[in-house]
């Protein structure tokens, strides 16, 4: 039987930061464990402060409908203060 990796693996581009990124807690507090800093407000959803763009990877959402639009959300853009990494993913942020 195969065991899941434990974390998964961060990288904010494009300076290629990286830090552990546990399933079991949202992305923005794994990286900020990890010394990123990332912008954040609210922490659940609603302010949009922390949005940037998944690169590459998935996430999930605990919250039935994070606050990104249809639209936002096919175009790849991620909440971390809410998002839960599935694999290990690539973030860019939303100022750069």
């Amino acid at each position: 039987m195969t065991q899941a990796a434990p974390f998964f693996i961060a990288r904010i581009e494009p300076d290629g930061t990286q830090c552990d990124a546990w399933p079991e807690q949202p992305l923005l507090t794994s990286m900020e464990q990890g010394g990123i800093d990332w912008p954040s407000s609210c922490r659940n959803g609603t302010c949009r402060t922390c949005i940037g763009h998944l690169v590459e990877g998935s996430v999930r959402y605990d919250i039935e409908w994070p606050g990104l639009s249809p639209e936002e959300k096919a175009e790849g853009c991620v909440l971390p203060c809410v998002a839960y990494p599935e694999s290990d993913v690539v973030l860019q942020g939303s100022a750069i």
